[in-house]
C-alpha cells in the first residue's frame, strides 16, 4: 500500500482543568489485544484487526481473507464499554450529591452570619409588588434594600422619609463604613445619630435599608437580593420608595403624576449643575412649578418636596439669599415635616 505522510503532527493541548474528566475507552496496544483477547493483533508480520488478516509485501500490494466476525468478543468489550460508562455516570451523581451537600452548608453558614449581624430572620411583613400567577395577581414580599452611598454626597432624603412617614411607614435604616473609606467625616456622622434618634414602631409596614458608606462615584440602591441591578441617583431612589411606601405617598394613580415627575427631573439636573448661572435657572424652573400652592404637590407633602428639600440640604451653595419668597416659605413648612 502506498504510504501516506502525517497531516497534522502531535500538539501539546492543555486541557481545561474545569471539567469533568472522561475515562479512555481504546487505552490497550495491538500487542496486548492480543492477550486480552482484542479485535486487533500482529502476529508472524501479519495484522489481523476484526477478522481481515492483511499480508504486507515489498510492492505494496495487500491481500486479505475473510474470517467469521467472533460475535462473544465483541459482546464482552460492548459490556465492557457500557460497565465504563455506568461507572462514569455513578461518578458524577456523587459528585452531585457532595455539592448539594456542600451548598446546604454554605447556607446554614449565611444564616449564622445574619443572625450575628443582627439582621432580620422573619418573612418582610410589608408586601408591594404585583405579579400574574396563574392568570391571577398576587403580592409578593418587599425585600430588604442596599443602598451605597460617598459621605460627600449625603442621602439626606433617607432622613427625610424617616421622618415625614414615621406615623406610617417605618424605614428601619442600618449603616455600615467601606473599607475605601478611612474617615467618614462629621456631617455624616451626625447623619447617623439623626437616623437612630427617629422611634421605630414595629406595628407598621417596614423596609430594611442598609447604607454602606462607600467610595462610589454615584448613590446607587440593590433593591434585589439575587441580582446585582443598581438604581443610580437619590432621585430615582426617591422615586423606588415611593412606589413601595405609604399609600399617601404613591403618587402614580395621582392626577399629579407627571407634575411630580417634572419636580424630580429637575431636583436630577439640579445636583449636576456646576456653575452659578445653571443652578439660577433651575431655581426659577422650581419656583414656576410650585408658584403659590403650599407643597409641589398641592395641599399636601409629597415625594416631589422631599425630594427638592434633600436637594437644597445637599447643596449649602444655595442659601436662603438664592431662593425667592414663595421658595422660602415653602421650605419652612417642608423643614416642619421633614425636619431637616
Amino acid at each position: 500500500m502506498y504510504e501516506l505522510k502525517t497531516l497534522l503532527p502531535k500538539f501539546d493541548i492543555n486541557l481545561p482543568k474545569c471539567m469533568y474528566e472522561m475515562k479512555n475507552l481504546n487505552t490497550t496496544t495491538l500487542a496486548e489485544d492480543t492477550h486480552s483477547g482484542g479485535h486487533a493483533s500482529v502476529s508472524n508480520g501479519f495484522l489481523k484487526f476484526f477478522g481481515m488478516t492483511i499480508t504486507p509485501t515489498p510492492t505494496a500490494s495487500a491481500v486479505s481473507t475473510c474470517c467469521p466476525l467472533d460475535l462473544d468478543k465483541l459482546g464482552l468489550q460492548i459490556q465492557q464499554i457500557l460497565k465504563v460508562s455506568c461507572d462514569d455516570a455513578q461518578s458524577v451523581v456523587q459528585r452531585q450529591e457532595k455539592v448539594l451537600l456542600q451548598l446546604d452548608e454554605l447556607k446554614k453558614q449565611l444564616a449564622g452570619i445574619r443572625s450575628t449581624l443582627g439582621l432580620c430572620q422573619k418573612g418582610l411583613q410589608h408586601t408591594s409588588f404585583v405579579s400574574s400567577n396563574n392568570g391571577g395577581l398576587r403580592e409578593e414580599p418587599l425585600h430588604d434594600i442596599v443602598i451605597n452611598g460617598h459621605p460627600n454626597f449625603i442621602p439626606y432624603a433617607l432622613l427625610a422619609m424617616k421622618n415625614a412617614w414615621k406615623e406610617l411607614f417605618t424605614i428601619d435604616v442600618k449603616t455600615f463604613t467601606h473599607s475605601t473609606m478611612n474617615d467618614i467625616g462629621k456631617e455624616a456622622k451626625a447623619f447617623e445619630e439623626a437616623l437612630k434618634s427617629v422611634p421605630i414602631n414595629p406595628a407598621l409596614p417596614k423596609v430594611n435599608v442598609t447604607l454602606i458608606w462607600k467610595n462610589c462615584e454615584h448613590t446607587e440602591m440593590i433593591s434585589s437580593p439575587t441580582m446585582y441591578v443598581p438604581i443610580y441617583g437619590e432621585v430615582n431612589i426617591i422615586r423606588y420608595l415611593g412606589r413601595v411606601g405609604p399609600t399617601e405617598y404613591r403618587y402614580e394613580d395621582s392626577l399629579l403624576c407627571n407634575e411630580i415627575d417634572a419636580v424630580l427631573d429637575i431636583c436630577y439636573q439640579l445636583l449636576r449643575c456646576t456653575t452659578p448661572k445653571s443652578k439660577a435657572n433651575m431655581i426659577r424652573t422650581l419656583n414656576n412649578r410650585l408658584q403659590k400652592q403650599q407643597y409641589f404637590g398641592g395641599d399636601k407633602m409629597s415625594i416631589a418636596d422631599i425630594g427638592v428639600h434633600s436637594s437644597l440640604r445637599r447643596m449649602p451653595s444655595i442659601t436662603d439669599k438664592d431662593l425667592t419668597p414663595s421658595l422660602l416659605e415653602w421650605r419652612k413648612r417642608a423643614a416642619k415635616v421633614t425636619l431637616i
